[in-house]
C-alpha cells in the first residue's frame, strides 16, 4: 500500500462524495490508514496547507461603521442639512442644538446594540472542543481545530463530532443530528453501507457531521471535510451571500422622512417665492424658509424612536427575548407568519413515553420526572393492582443504559437525561411509577448483554436475581428464584412478538400467546404508530440456568410478552394556547422540520397548528416545485417535513413574495440561512447553536414559544407607541407650518422664531412624545390583525387626525396672536408661542390611545406622562419669565390680561381630539352601507 505520507492528500474543498465510496477507497483517496492514521508530520503539513478546522466568523463592523449606520435615515440627513444651513447664516445655537440631538440619537443606537452583543456573547459556550485521534498508530487527544482531512478520529457516547467524517467502524452508533437536520430521534449509523451520491443529508447513515452529538455506542471515522468545508461550514458560508434588508420600521420611517422632507422643501420654496414677490428681503425670507424646515421636520423623532425602541428592548429582556438590533423590536409587531422549527421550539426536544399498552389496556403517561402518573380513562392507576404495567416498567428499566441526573442548566424540570433519548424516556416513565434505576440495578445486577443491532432491531440484557422484590412495582419473581437469571428484551414490536410464546395478563398471570393475542398486539402497535408514536415492545424470560455467554440464540427465545411503550418528542404544554393567541392576532404559525411527515402531522394537529384541509408537504414534493408553484402553495401549507436548509430559505422567500412579514424561529445550524433571510430571525438561547445565535435578530433566553408571542405583543405595543408620538409630533409640527405659512402669505410677521420652534420640537414636544413610549398598549392589542406590510406609519385615519388637529391648533394659536396684536404687538409673538406650547400638553394625554378615550385607558395609568408634562411646563415658564431665556427665545413676560386670553384656548385641541376619536370609532362600528 502507498505510504500515507507520500500519498496525495485531498483538498477539503473538493467535496468528494465520500458516502458513495467504500471505506477502503476513501482511505486511498485521502492517503491515510485505518490502523495508523496520519503521521504527525503529514498532519502538520496538511494543517499548514488547508488551515485550521474551525468556522470563520464574519468580521464584526467596527465602531465607526456602526456609528455611521445610525445616520442611514432621511430625517437625520435632513436635520444635518438644516444645521449646516443655520450655521451658515449665523444661527449657531440652533445649529448646535440640532446636531446635538442627531449625535445623541446615534450614540444611543450604538450603545443599545452593543449591549445586546455583549449579552449574546455571554450565552456562548467558551470550552474548546478536543478530539481523540489516531496518529502514528497511537490514540492521542488534540484540539479539534488541528484536525485535517485523513485524520482517524475515535467517537464515543457523549462526544461532539469534531469534523465531517466517513465512518469505517461502528458499534451500535447513534448520532443526535437535530442541530443540523432537525431530526429529533438519534440517527443510527452503519459504516458498512454505501449510499447513492444524491442521498439527502439526513439519510447519510455512514457519515457523521461536525457539531452533532454521539448519543449511543462508539465508532471510528476518517475526516473528509474540515472547517468551512464541512456541512456546518457550507451553511455558514451561504449566510455571507444573503443581503440584509431594511426592516418594516426602517422602511416606514425612511418613507415618512422623505415625505416630510419633500413637503418641507416645497413649502419652503413657496414661502420664499411669495415673500420675494411681495418685496421682502431675500435673506430674511431665506431664514424664514429655514425656520419652516425646522418646523416641518420633527427633530426629536429619531431620538424618541431610538429611546422608545431601547425601552422596548428592556421590556423584551423581561419577557426572555434578547434583541440584537433595535429596529427588530418593532418588526415583531408586523409579523404575519412565524416559521417555527419543531424540535426544541414547539416540542421539548426530549423523547417521552406518553402511552403504555398492556393486555388490551392503553394507559396514558403524564407529568414530569418523578411527578407524573399512569392514567386509565383519566383516573390514576395503582400499579400495585396493575401488575402487567409494573412488569413492563421493570423490563424497560433493566434493559437500559440511560440515567437521570440533576439538571445544571436551570431547566424547570430539574433533571437531564444522560444517554440515548429513547432509553431516557423509558427511565423517565419508570420514575413516574416510583421505580429507581439504581435500586433495580442492585437487585438485578447485569451480568451479560446482547447489544442492539439494526438488523436485529432489539437488545437484551441478562441479570442475576439478587433480591426478587426490591420495590413495590417490581415483585415479579419470588424468593425461590433468588440466584436465577432474567433476560430483559426491548425492541421493534413485530420482532419481539416473534420471539414470544407467552404473555403476561394485567393481573400478572402468564398465559400462552394465542393468535388472537398476537393480532390484538399488532393492532395496538399500528394504532400508536398512526399517532406518530415511536413504539417499543418489552418482553422477558426467567430461568434458572443460562449459558455462560449470552447470544441471541441462547437467551432470545420463549419470551413472555409484556407490553408496548409509545413515545414521542412531546409538545410544550403552553404552545397550543400561544399558537391560538397568535392566530387571533392574525399570525399564522408554520412548522418547518427535518422530522418525518407523520410525526410532524401528529404534533401539528395536537398543538392546534394544523387544521383539516391544510397541507403537509414533504421535502421531495417541495423540491419538485418551481418557485412560482411554491408561492401558490405556501398560503395553504402549514407543515413542511423532511426539509433541507435550502428548502427553508425557499419557503421564507415564497412567503415574502406573497407579501408576508416572516419571522423564522430555530436553534440549529440548518436554520441559519432562513433566519437571516427572514424579516426577523429568532434563535433559541439554551439549545441554539452559536451559528444560529450569531445570525438571528432576536435570541430567546428560555427557548419558549410563549416568549415569541409575548415578544410579538410587545413589538405591536412599541409600534403603536411610535405611531402615537408620530401623530402627536406631526400634529404639532404641521400646525406650526400652517401658522408661519399663512402669516407670511397674508403679510403678517412670522409669529414664531426658528429657535422657538426648535425648543418646541426638542423639549416641550419631545418630553411628552417620549412619555408616550411608556404606554402599555390597548387591551385588544392581540385581537387585531397585523398591519398591512405596505401601510405607511401615517395611514388614512392618522392623516384625518393630523388634519383636524392642524386646523384646531392653528385656529387657537392665531386667535391668541391676532388678539395679542391688538392688545400689545410686542407680546403677540409670545402669546402665540405660549398658546401653541401649552395647548399641546393636554393633547399629549389624548394621544395615549388612537381609539380609546382617555377615561377608558386611565388618566393616571402612565405616570411618566405627568413627569414629562411637568418638565415641559417648567421649561416653558423659564422661557417666558427668566430674562436670559427671554433674550434667547425673544419672549416677554405675559400679563394677567394676556393669560385670560390664552387659558380658555388651551384645552380646545384635546377636546377636539377626543371628539375625533369618538366620531371615527362610531363610523367604524356602523354596518357597511349604513
Amino acid at each position: 500500500m502507498t505510504s500515507p505520507d507520500r500519498a496525495p492528500s485531498v483538498d477539503p474543498s473538493s467535496q468528494a462524495i465520500f458516502h458513495a465510496l467504500e471505506a477502503n477507497e476513501v482511505f486511498k483517496q485521502l492517503g491515510s490508514s485505518p490502523d495508523d492514521g496520519l503521521t504527525t508530520e503529514s498532519a502538520r503539513e496538511r494543517l499548514v496547507r488547508h488551515g485550521p478546522n474551525e468556522l470563520l466568523e464574519a468580521p464584526r463592523p467596527g465602531l465607526a461603521k456602526r456609528l455611521l449606520d445610525q445616520f442611514r435615515n432621511f430625517i437625520v440627513l435632513f436635520l444635518i442639512g438644516a444645521a449646516i444651513a443655520s450655521a451658515a447664516f449665523g444661527d449657531y445655537v440652533e445649529a448646535v442644538a440640532i446636531l446635538a440631538i442627531v449625535v445623541l440619537n446615534a450614540v444611543l443606537g450604538v450603545v443599545q446594540e452593543g449591549r445586546a452583543e455583549a449579552a449574546l456573547a455571554a450565552l456562548r459556550k467558551m470550552a474548546a472542543l478536543e478530539a481523540q485521534v489516531i496518529r502514528d498508530g497511537h490514540r492521542i487527544m488534540v484540539p479539534a481545530r488541528e484536525l485535517v482531512s485523513g485524520d482517524v478520529v475515535v467517537l464515543e457516547a457523549g462526544n461532539r463530532v469534531p469534523a465531517d467524517v466517513r465512518l469505517f467502524e461502528t458499534a451500535n452508533l447513534r448520532v443526535e443530528e437535530a442541530a443540523l437536520t432537525g431530526e429529533s430521534v438519534p440517527v443510527e449509523k452503519d459504516a458498512r453501507i454505501v449510499l447513492r451520491q444524491d442521498v439527502a443529508l439526513g439519510d447519510r447513515g455512514n457519515t457523521a457531521f461536525m457539531g452533532t452529538l454521539i448519543a449511543y455506542g462508539r465508532g471510528k471515522g476518517v475526516v473528509v471535510s474540515t472547517g468551512m468545508h464541512t456541512q456546518i461550514g457550507l451553511i455558514a458560508s451561504s449566510l455571507q451571500s444573503i443581503v440584509e434588508e431594511q426592516t418594516p420600521l426602517q422602511r416606514r420611517l425612511d418613507q415618512l422622512g422623505k415625505t416630510l422632507g419633500k413637503a418641507a422643501l416645497v413649502v419652503c420654496g413657496l414661502v420664499f417665492a411669495v415673500g420675494w414677490v411681495r418685496g421682502n428681503d431675500p435673506l430674511e425670507m431665506f431664514l424664514v424658509a429655514v425656520s419652516l424646515a425646522v418646523a416641518a421636520v420633527p427633530e426629536g423623532l429619531p431620538a424618541v424612536v431610538t429611546i422608545t425602541l431601547a425601552l422596548g428592548m428592556r421590556e423584551m429582556i423581561k419577557r426572555h427575548a434578547l434583541i440584537r438590533r433595535l429596529s427588530s423590536v418593532e418588526t415583531l409587531g408586523s409579523t404575519t407568519v412565524i416559521c417555527s422549527d419543531k424540535t426544541g421550539t414547539l416540542t421539548q426536544n426530549q423523547m417521552a413515553v406518553t402511552r403504555l399498552w398492556v393486555d388490551g389496556v392503553l394507559l396514558e403517561v403524564t407529568g414530569t420526572a418523578g411527578e407524573g402518573s399512569f392514567r386509565l380513562d383519566g383516573k390514576p392507576v395503582d400499579l400495585k393492582q396493575f401488575r402487567a404495567a409494573g412488569t413492563a416498567i421493570w423490563v424497560a428499566t433493566l434493559a437500559n443504559d440511560a440515567e437521570l441526573e440533576p439538571a445544571t442548566d436551570g431547566r424547570a424540570s430539574g433533571y437531564r437525561i444522560v444517554g440515548d433519548p429513547t432509553e431516557g424516556a423509558l427511565i423517565l416513565a419508570a420514575s413516574k411509577a416510583g421505580a429507581d434505576h439504581a435500586e433495580l440495578d442492585r437487585a438485578y445486577p447485569r451480568i451479560d448483554e446482547v447489544p442492539f443491532d439494526s438488523s436485529r432491531k432489539r437488545m437484551t440484557t441478562v441479570h442475576k436475581i439478587a433480591d426478587p422484590s426490591p420495590h413495590d412495582v417490581s415483585p415479579f419473581t419470588d424468593a425461590s428464584q433468588r440466584g436465577w437469571e432474567v433476560a430483559a428484551t426491548k425492541g421493534a414490536p413485530d420482532v419481539i412478538l416473534d420471539l414470544c410464546t407467552s404473555m403476561e395478563k394485567r393481573n400478572g398471570e402468564r398465559v400462552s400467546l394465542s393468535p388472537e393475542h398476537r393480532r390484538t398486539i399488532l393492532e395496538a402497535n399500528a394504532a400508536m404508530a398512526r399517532q406518530a408514536l415511536r413504539v417499543l415492545a418489552v418482553a422477558y424470560r426467567v430461568e434458572q440456568d443460562v449459558p455462560d455467554q449470552a447470544t441471541p440464540e441462547t437467551v432470545e427465545h420463549d419470551l413472555t410478552f409484556v407490553g408496548l411503550f409509545g413515545m414521542i418528542d412531546p409538545s410544550r404544554p403552553e404552545v397550543p394556547a400561544a399558537i391560538e393567541r397568535a392566530r387571533r392576532a392574525g399570525i399564522r404559525t408554520v412548522m418547518i422540520t427535518g422530522d418525518y411527515p407523520d410525526t410532524a402531522r401528529a404534533i401539528a394537529t395536537e398543538i392546534g397548528l394544523l387544521h383539516p384541509g391544510r397541507d403537509v408537504m414533504g421535502g421531495e414534493e417541495l423540491s419538485a416545485l418551481t418557485d412560482e408553484e411554491l408561492q401558490q402553495r405556501v398560503d395553504r401549507t402549514d407543515v413542511y417535513a423532511r426539509v433541507s436548509p435550502e428548502h427553508k430559505v425557499r419557503i421564507v422567500d415564497a412567503l415574502k413574495q406573497r407579501g408576508e412579514i416572516v419571522a423564522m424561529t430555530g436553534d440549529g445550524v440548518n436554520d441559519a440561512p432562513a433566519l437571516k433571510r427572514s424579516d426577523i430571525g429568532i434563535a433559541m438561547g439554551i439549545t441554539g447553536t452559536d451559528v444560529a445565535k450569531e445570525t438571528a435578530d432576536m435570541v430567546l433566553t428560555d427557548d419558549n414559544y410563549v416568549s415569541i408571542v409575548a415578544a410579538v405583543e410587545q413589538g405591536r405595543v412599541i409600534y403603536s407607541n411610535i405611531r402615537k408620538f408620530v401623530f402627536f409630533l406631526l400634529s404639532c409640527n404641521v400646525a406650526e407650518i400652517a401658522i408661519i405659512f399663512v402669516a407670511v402669505v397674508v403679510g403678517l410677521p412670522p409669529p414664531l422664531t426658528p429657535i422657538q420652534l426648535l425648543v418646541l420640537n426638542l423639549l416641550t414636544d419631545g418630553a411628552p412624545a417620549l412619555a408616550l413610549g411608556y404606554e402599555k398598549g390597548d387591551p385588544d392589542t392581540m385581537d387585531q390583525a397585523p398591519r398591512p406590510p405596505r401601510e405607511p406609519i401615517v395611514n388614512t385615519r392618522m392623516r384625518w387626525g393630523i388634519g383636524v388637529q392642524t386646523v384646531t391648533i392653528f385656529v387657537v394659536t392665531m386667535t391668541a396672536y391676532l388678539i395679542g396684536l391688538r392688545l400689545d404687538p410686542a407680546a403677540a409673538g409670545t402669546m402665540a408661542f405660549a398658546t401653541l406650547s401649552f395647548s399641546q400638553l393636554p393633547l399629549a394625554f389624548t394621544a395615549r390611545s388612537e381609539q380609546y378615550p382617555l377615561l377608558r385607558i386611565g388618566i393616571f395609568s402612565n405616570a411618566v406622562m405627568y413627569y414629562a408634562v411637568g418638565f415641559s411646563v417648567v421649561v416653558l415658564l423659564i422661557g417666558l419669565y427668566w430674562p436670559p431665556a427671554q433674550q434667547i427665545l425673544d419672549t416677554v413676560s405675559l400679563t394677567v390680561t394676556e393669560w385670560e386670553v390664552i387659558l380658555p384656548l388651551l384645552a380646545i385641541p384635546a377636546i377636539v381630539a377626543e371628539l375625533t376619536k369618538w366620531i371615527q370609532g362610531w363610523k367604524a362600528a356602523r354596518p357597511s352601507g349604513a
